[in-house]
């Protein structure tokens, strides 16, 4: 009898330990062929698919949406029916050779402390009554909701087709959670939700930049009135067609053209060999609000780019954060990043700067304010741009330039050309 194969989770790379099982794409006694999508796990950096290195039936899975796994812990046997009791060839990157290390996406891995993540609960074994209890049927987005809010879907009552659980209950059930009167449910005055994934290594990048580089945040108040008038002459263009343009591409093709004068906005400490590294290449991180938390992805060679490229370029980019589909390096290798919290209807704010970079400008809201205009007051387009830069890379005459230099293209926008 042919032993059955255990496929355990495989390194993700960027010094990744762990990821959360978000949902199969197969069920026990399933046929499935090589290199075909079994699973779906969502790291710190975003949701990857996998894909099966096995050829056979589906034996068991051997973890259960919504756990956290480790690398190398196992999650599905795959083999000949009735093989489930011989012995597995596992496949792991244990199994490879110590500097060889098995790398599904990334860049392989790198020095990262061990996970302290704990899985919510035991996994019940394969086959078992408890199992199948443990699994209420539910959407994939329902669960991911669940996730987040920290419901348990055992305790959710499914409206959809056949009973399973959609998000509208999910957010149905969270109600009474918060609102609930004391003398009723004490116990769910408060939420925990258990901070993991994006979350989490925001909460960790954020921590290390705002502890290690000295911030210094400066602001400039603007009149953009030509620059509305430029973007709604662009959304009539027939080449721009499909994009909506948005302040956002406009300004972020400003500060890439200042960076031409200003290089210093551009470049990283080097702790080690106490260097400063100036890039001559820009990666623009595009700081984007998603349902998973703060993800900045990046337009990799942004400065070589014409304007229409770079807004091509940032909505394929946003679109593909908010599905959960950025790839790792997608995520890294960023320069210098730009955030919009105008969106918001925010006037602006003091940005915190990713880790490794010397500059993060913050886009406020773009409202009609009353502006002194060849000494007479009018009502213009105006906004507050607000630069957050690392004072052991920029001082404060090149950050000044800078910020004043982007105010003043944002002004007069035909002096991009």
């Amino acid at each position: 009898m042919n032993p059955a194969n255990e496929f355990r989770l495989p390194d993700l790379g960027e010094g990744l330990t762990d990821a959360e099982l978000v949902r199969w794409s197969v069920a026990e006694g399933d046929t499935v062929e090589l290199d075909q999508v079994i699973a779906e796990v969502e790291t710190a950096k975003a949701l990857v698919e996998l894909p099966s290195p096995f050829a056979g039936t589906v034996l068991a899975l051997l973890a259960e949406p919504g756990t956290i796994v480790e690398v190398g812990a196992p999650l599905i046997r795959i083999g000949e029916p009735g093989a489930g009791d011989s012995p597995v060839a596992a496949a792991t990157p244990a199994a490879e050779a110590p500097d060889h290390p098995a790398t599904l996406v990334g860049y392989g891995p790198t020095a990262a402390p061990a996970s302290r993540r704990r899985r919510r609960r035991a996994m019940p074994a394969p086959g078992s009554p408890d199992l199948e209890r443990a699994r209420p049927d539910a959407k994939p987005s329902a669960r991911r909701l669940a996730h987040e809010l920290g419901i348990d879907l055992s305790d959710v009552q499914g409206t959809g087709f056949g009973g399973a659980i959609t998000p509208e209950d999910v957010r149905a059930h969270d109600v009474p959670r918060e609102t609930a009167p004391p003398e009723e449910a004490p116990a769910h005055r408060e939420t925990r939700t258990p901070i993991r994934g994006v979350r989490r290594r925001t909460a960790d990048a954020v921590t290390r930049s705002a502890f290690t580089a000295p911030h210094v945040t400066e602001f400039v108040t603007v009149d953009v009135s030509a620059t509305m008038d430029l973007i709604d002459r662009l959304r009539a263009s027939p080449a721009f067609a499909g994009l909506e343009p948005t302040p956002l591409p406009l300004v972020a093709k400003v500060l890439l053209v200042a960076l031409r004068e200003h290089p210093s906005l551009n470049s990283s400490w080097d702790e080690e060999h106490q260097e400063i590294v100036t890039k001559h290449y820009v990666n623009l991180g595009i700081a984007t609000a998603t349902s998973r938390g703060l993800l900045v992805p990046s337009v990799k060679d942004a400065n070589l780019m014409s304007l229409l490229e770079l807004t091509r370029a940032i909505h394929q980019l946003v679109e593909t954060a908010r599905a959960g589909r950025c790839t790792p390096a997608d995520l890294s290798g960023g320069t210098i990043t730009i955030t919009n919290v105008g969106v918001f209807g925010v006037d602006t704010g003091t940005p915190i700067l990713s880790p490794g970079e010397a500059a993060i400008l913050c886009l406020g809201a773009i409202a009609p304010r009353p502006w002194v205009v060849e000494g007479e007051v009018a009502v213009r387009s105006v906004t507050t741009l607000g630069l957050s830069f690392d004072h052991r890379l920029v001082d404060g005459e090149q950050g000044s330039r800078f910020l004043a230099d982007i105010a003043a293209t944002l002004t007069d926008p035909l002096t991009l050309l």
